[in-house]
């Protein structure tokens, strides 16, 4: 299945919250930017989930770097072609809600300092954020689940770095055993490392991977 892959703009903010509600997930990729404990985020995600919502929104509007992210839809289903590498968007046509197949976080690592407090992170020399974006999250709506969704957002977004000079894209995925399709919600490690992404630094649990650009 082709898709058709677009930068996250305030046009497709209501595709990209129905994604959410379909995979019942209320954090609305807030996580890295709350700084509450846990027990203060699980409330916010069980009573407040519309607070994450507006934020997700504000942040977007503004244009804010740590709101950063890709979009994915199908595009077989609307019988569009895919955009250039321009990734300015869908032309005229404006997507439906319900095709939007993915969403994948797409950030300056430098706009995401919790991610690098985590005890798993937060003692390895990963080097300068000069030049890195993280992937901070994936999401994939469960009825496109196994179908591409994940590596088109990825190999879209090399493309992407490679086109504006980024130096490296970093991701760091949960590699445990068992773990479901909707656990995954830092990226498949074996997808990943499939794409060129290797390991410099972490433990097996929880690797940082690389795909570098420039060195």
């Amino acid at each position: 299945m082709a898709f058709d892959v677009v930068r996250l703009e305030p046009r497709y903010l209501d595709a990209l919250a129905e994604l959410f509600r379909a995979c019942e997930c209320p954090c609305f990729c807030r996580y890295w930017h709350f700084e509450g404990d846990k027990n203060a985020w699980l409330a916010r995600c069980a009573e407040s989930p519309q607070v994450n919502e507006a934020e997700l929104r504000a942040d977007v509007v503004r244009g804010e770097a740590r709101s950063r992210g890709l979009l994915a839809f199908g595009a077989e289903n609307r019988g569009v072609e895919q955009s250039d590498s321009s990734f300015g968007g869908l032309g005229a046509q404006p997507p439906s809600e319900t095709d939007v197949a993915g969403y994948m976080k797409l950030a300056p690592r430098a706009s995401l300092p919790k991610l690098r407090a985590r005890p798993v992170y937060r003692a390895l020399d990963l080097g300068s954020d000069d030049g890195v974006l993280s992937i901070g999250c994936m999401l994939v709506r469960p009825d496109m689940r196994g179908r591409g969704v994940a590596r088109a957002l990825v190999v879209h977004a090399i493309e992407m770095a490679r086109a504006e000079h980024i130096r490296a894209i970093e991701a760091y995925p949960h590699a445990l055993p068992n773990l479901g399709s909707h656990e995954i919600w830092m990226g498949p490690h074996d997808m990943l490392v499939s794409l060129g992404f290797v390991r410099v630094a972490g433990d097996d649990a929880y690797p940082v991977l690389r795909f570098t650009l420039q060195p």
